[in-house]
């Protein structure tokens, strides 16, 4: 998200209110918060790990801004020289994430590049290989990841010897592993080896900082605008826009945010500016089967599908996967489209 790559007047970089004096919190992580004590809670752990050789794991609900968060560390980090290479192991298809991750060598399999590829994990030597989505990794590449972040050391396809890689692993995940892990669909070994912390992201609901969360985009995409002025909020837009549960986070916030700006008249945005699902009443939706076990992935789904109006091929693209993945997904869960209800 792009309005977490700069600070708006308001709050002046390696500012925390959370944060004792003597800990100087590094720019980028700072960057991240506009006050809210659970998020600069977070980030003040984060400041102690951010040299640390341990494995990081970040969760939180889709759209809360793990890999923005991942990159503040990258960035105030030693690595920050070298390169950071995220890879969203949703949006791979499971029949090339082998060779995207490992890479391969000249002639491993039909259809190889007569030259072979160095593999995202090689290509990340030196920085920060970041894993998003980390709970839908094919099992059968679990263990190859697991001797990466054990041994330091990546095997191609098709080749004989490992290859040495300097890397800092960042995973991110929206499931619960721990979930995952007792249904056996997650090695415990990797689990173990990638949550040497755990960093968990509240969802913008919950967030103090919503006001100055807004306002820093709008400063922002005012920095972007050819006329340089900086949009305004009616009292009453911006009342509406505190008052949604944003279900998609700060992406469905960024995306409202960018809509408004774009249509709005005068540098003013009001109610009519707004998206229209935000302004009126919610229409009766598919619901998922109900569970004496409500599972947590379930109403995060339904809450993106909600609010891309069940646009299966928005929906996918805003949590980064596959269209069968997602479809596979609402199966998993018993979640019908509303025009499907009553077949």
């Amino acid at each position: 998200l792009l309005f977490l790559s700069a600070l708006p007047p308001s709050k002046q970089a390696g500012e925390s209110q959370q944060v004792p004096i003597d800990r100087q919190i590094p720019p980028p992580l700072a960057a991240l918060s506009g006050g809210d004590p659970v998020l600069e809670r977070q980030i003040e752990r984060a400041s102690r790990l951010v040299n640390s050789p341990i494995s990081i794991l970040l969760t939180g609900e889709t759209g809360s801004g793990k890999e923005y968060f991942a990159k503040a560390l990258h960035e105030s980090s030693q690595r920050r020289a070298g390169p950071f290479v995220a890879v969203n192991c949703a949006a791979i298809p499971e029949t090339l994430i082998e060779s995207e991750l490992f890479g391969y060598v000249p002639g491993s399999f039909s259809g190889a590049a007569t030259k072979g590829r160095r593999g995202l994990i090689q290509q990340a030597d030196g920085g920060t290989l970041f894993l998003d989505e980390i709970g839908d990794m094919p099992k059968s590449l679990q263990s190859r990841l697991l001797r990466v972040l054990s041994e330091k050391e990546v095997l191609p396809v098709g080749a004989t010897r490992p290859i040495q890689v300097n890397i800092r692993v960042i995973a991110a995940t929206h499931c619960h592993l721990e979930t995952l892990v007792r249904e056996g669909a997650f090695r415990d070994d990797l689990y173990y080896r990638l949550s040497g912390a755990h960093i968990m992201l509240p969802p913008v609901r919950d967030r103090q900082d919503l006001a100055w969360l807004i306002d820093h985009m709008l400063h922002l995409y005012g920095q972007k605008s050819a006329d340089r002025k900086v949009t305004k909020l009616s009292h009453e837009t911006m009342a509406i826009l505190r008052s949604h549960s944003w279900p998609g986070n700060t992406r469905e916030l960024r995306n409202v945010i960018e809509y408004a700006t774009a249509v709005c008249h005068d540098n003013l945005v009001t109610p009519d500016d707004l998206p229209e699902y935000l302004t009126k009443t919610e229409t009766r939706v598919a619901e998922p089967v109900k569970s004496s076990k409500p599972d947590p992935e379930a109403a995060d789904l339904l809450c993106s599908l909600r609010t891309h109006h069940w646009n299966i091929s928005a929906t996918a693209a805003a949590m980064g996967i596959s269209r069968v993945t997602l479809y596979r997904r609402m199966k998993r869960y018993g979640i019908a489209q509303p025009n499907h209800l009553d077949q």
